[in-house]
């Protein structure tokens, strides 16, 4: 079952994100991450979301592979390029 990647992020230095970005994508595309959005700042119908964050959402085939790919070296890698510059919160979730 497809399973979707969502992630709430606070930009903290942007340089190092710059770093973490092309590693961050490779990682997806090496397990047959889709990114869906990236950067996105939405339109916020109901409740808050503070105008510093951004959404991500990645499709993967399942969540087996979302785990794997989180988990993998290669996006180990870019994480360790962004040293902290990124606060967010990750989810797994599958489709219907």
């Amino acid at each position: 079952m497809t399973a979707y990647v969502i992630s709430e992020v606070e930009i903290r230095d942007l340089a190092a994100v710059h770093a973490y970005k092309p590693l961050a994508k490779a990682a997806v595309l090496a397990f047959g991450g889709e990114y869906l959005a990236r950067d996105a700042v939405p339109e916020t119908l109901e409740g808050a979301f503070d105008p510093g964050q951004r959404l991500v959402i990645i499709r993967f085939s399942d969540s087996a592979t979302a785990r794997r790919w989180y988990a993998s070296p290669q996006y180990a890698e870019a994480l360790h390029a962004a040293n902290g510059a990124l606060d967010r919160r990750l989810f797994i979730i599958e489709g219907i």
